[in-house]
């Protein structure tokens, strides 16, 4: 069962003259996570990590412990906390937006993590006139927002009948695409139409994440039941193994995926196929 949500922040959303309060909530529900210890396997005592230091393979306690930053092979300059905390902006309260833009015109590479934002004590009305405003305009609020001493830049999106803010990575973070090299090789206008009528067949009409289930994650859960009640177990026996495909001819490989879509992902090699001549 999921815990209950309990806010971690109070904000205030500012525009113009309007201030909105709001509470910061995240939208990941961690309760159900499978996470597993490290033990000593010869009688499952819990280890725990610690740090050594590479000159003389002691230990390092955490108040002995300072930054570093690597300015030439193997050389350091050291920073204390002191130090460290001179280089931080002053956590703030507010969300400064400064500009709204069409919805569609924010990539999804830019986005880093999503929270909700509900409103706090007298926040409502204004909350609710954001939020229908932003959702009949199609726009959303990119706005600036200073947390644990790092400047985030932000988005604020209607999301059902409330908001949604999703942090942003700023453009110098990201690689760009156009710096990989990527082989561009012809198609055919059979090996299109054949890719098109596939996209046509397993289309739908939105979205809808309830279809999706981490089977994986259920093949785990059930392992883990089955070795607490004492029986030895293998993941291996729960996996469905995909079906293998000796289709390398990319145009057989599409008439195949179209006469059964769902194997269809399956036929398409996962490596470019030798060319063959034509037809």
């Amino acid at each position: 069962m999921a815990n209950p949500a309990r806010p971690f922040a109070s904000l205030t959303i500012s525009f113009g003259l309007v201030a909105i309060p709001v509470k910061l909530y995240s939208a990941i529900d961690g309760s159900g996570e499978i996470s597993f210890h490290l033990m000593r396997k010869k009688d499952g005592s819990r280890v725990r990590m610690q740090y050594v230091a590479v000159a003389d393979g002691k230990i390092v306690e955490r108040s002995d412990m300072v930054k570093g930053y690597e300015f030439a092979k193997d050389r350091y300059v050291l920073f204390n906390a002191e130090e460290m905390k001179a280089f931080e902006e002053a956590s703030s309260r507010a969300i400064e937006i400064a500009h709204f833009v069409p919805l569609e015109s924010v990539d999804p590479i830019y986005f880093e993590g999503t929270y909700y934002l509900a409103p706090d004590k007298g926040g409502a009305k204004p909350y609710t006139l954001l939020a229908t405003a932003l959702r009949k305009s199609a726009q959303c609020a990119i706005g600036r927002w200073i947390s644990r001493g790092k400047e985030h830049m932000v988005t604020i999106r209607p999301m059902d009948d409330g908001l949604a803010m999703h942090p942003l990575h700023f453009q110098a973070e990201l690689r760009r695409l156009k710096d990989l090299t990527i082989e561009s090789q012809p198609v055919s206008e059979a090996e299109l139409q054949l890719a098109q009528r596939l996209i046509e067949q397993l289309k739908a009409k939105r979205f809808d994440p309830a279809e999706y289930v981490d089977e994986f994650r259920q093949r785990v859960e059930a392992a883990i039941q089955r070795k607490v009640a004492g029986e030895e177990v293998s993941l291996s026996e729960d996996a469905t193994a995909p079906a293998t495909s000796n289709v390398i001819d990319l145009m057989e490989a599409l008439r195949a995926s179209i006469k059964d879509p769902k194997a269809g992902k399956r036929a398409i090699p996962a490596h470019p196929p030798r060319k063959t001549a034509r037809r």
